[in-house]
């Protein structure tokens, strides 16, 4: 039977990139989400969009 401490000792070297890589992408939509409030909204690139037209980016 194998156990969760010898897949861990085992495999400790790919869960680490593994595990950097899933907290990365949380922060890149969690920052994604938080920076939605100022789309289309720039003193430089900012215009009153039409109605029904979707924004300029997801």
């Amino acid at each position: 039977m194998v156990t969760l401490k010898y897949l861990v000792s085992v495999y400790y070297p790919a869960l680490i990139p593994l595990t950097g890589f899933i907290f990365g992408s949380y922060l890149d939509r969690q920052e994604n989400l938080r920076l939605t409030k100022f789309r289309d909204k720039s003193a430089l690139y900012g215009r009153e969009l039409a109605p029904g037209e979707p924004p300029s980016w997801p």
